[in-house]
């Protein structure tokens, strides 16, 4: 079933509106860059509100009135200086990841900003019992945002898991180190 236009629009407003009202844009205050595919803006506050819960003040390009509309060389002049502002960098990862023009844009510059430690990929729930997105021989360089149960821990929790070593952090310390 496809939704009208006016329905997208009403869609895109509602989101940016939400997150103009809970992430803070200027650069200074925002710890986590959040590269998404535009295609997934409505699951964007649903993560927003993850990250925020654990301490993260995550810039989010939509609703950033200082981004240029189209897109041009000044929005990536932007989200180059946000990503290298940012102490974290999470990509949202879903199956719209790879059609994205900005999303393997944004994370090979974080790659080139930032230490693999400060780097994490957050699977969205289609891809995170699909190990098909590992596929990307290069995303199995950083550590997942996961949900599970954390050795000495009751209950499960997110947590930013390190496949290689086998070892995770609660998402909350990562977020805060």
């Amino acid at each position: 079933m496809r939704t009208s236009l006016k329905s997208q629009e009403h869609l895109y407003e509602s989101i940016s509106s939400f997150l103009r009202k809970s992430i803070p844009f200027s650069s200074i205050q925002n710890n986590i860059f959040l590269s998404h595919s535009s295609e997934d803006n409505e699951y964007l506050p649903y993560v927003v509100n993850i990250l925020k819960n654990h301490g993260g003040n995550p810039y989010v390009d939509i609703g950033d009135d200082k981004l240029p509309t189209p897109p041009s060389i000044d929005t990536a002049k932007i989200l180059k200086s946000n990503i290298q502002k940012a102490k974290r960098f999470i990509l949202f990862l879903t199956t719209n990841s790879k059609d994205s023009k900005w999303v393997p844009w944004e994370l090979g510059l974080s790659d080139g900003a930032k230490s693999n430690n400060d780097i994490a990929i957050f699977p969205s729930a289609d891809v995170a019992y699909n190990t098909n997105w590992m596929n990307q021989e290069y995303l199995g360089l950083y550590r997942k945002i996961v949900w599970g149960r954390l050795n000495g821990y009751d209950k499960e929790l997110w947590m930013v898991w390190d496949e290689p070593t086998n070892t995770a952090d609660e998402l909350s310390q990562w977020i805060q180190q």
